[in-house]
């Protein structure tokens, strides 16, 4: 019986750039309006591979950074299911996190109000939204409460 092919061993360095490479290029196919059904599904992956090898190296905050931006890319896709899962894992791992930075929590339920708004559920919604809304007095940054202002300001529908 042949034995099926073992990946190559990455070292941790090796690791931690291609989580940061990974998660970078995501966020440059997620602010191209103009995608192409083959982006999508490399902006999917690209996604999918930040997040795996931050689970090979990472610290729970790079996990539930992971996990939201996986939810998002879900959400721009329009998949509320896989959205919802990815949200869901991104608010436990902040709320076990209490050293977490102060706008985490809030951007989690945020994604979580995305996932929901995809997913056709108003009412998960709402309350998601007014629970990440609850959390911007705690954000101390100007510039990090005025992101997740901006984010909860473009939620669907």
């Amino acid at each position: 019986m042949t034995r099926p092919p073992v990946a190559p061993e990455l070292d941790d360095a090796t690791r931690r750039e291609l989580a940061v490479g990974l998660f970078n290029y995501t966020w440059t196919l997620l602010a191209n309006p103009d995608r192409t059904p083959e982006q999508d599904d490399e902006m999917l992956h690209a996604a999918h591979a930040s997040r795996y090898h931050w689970g090979e190296v990472g610290e729970p905050v790079n996990l539930a950074r992971g996990e939201w931006q996986v939810a998002r890319v879900y959400c721009v896709l329009g998949r509320g299911e896989p959205a919802l899962h990815h949200a869901r894992r991104c608010v436990e791992l902040n709320e076990a996190n209490d050293a977490r930075e102060d706008w985490e929590l809030g951007s989690a339920y945020e994604a979580m109000a995305r996932a929901s708004a995809v997913a056709g559920d108003a009412a998960a919604r709402d309350e998601w939204k007014a629970r990440a809304a609850a959390e911007l007095p705690k954000i101390k940054d100007a510039e990090d409460r005025q992101v997740l202002e901006q984010d909860l300001a473009t939620l669907p529908g």
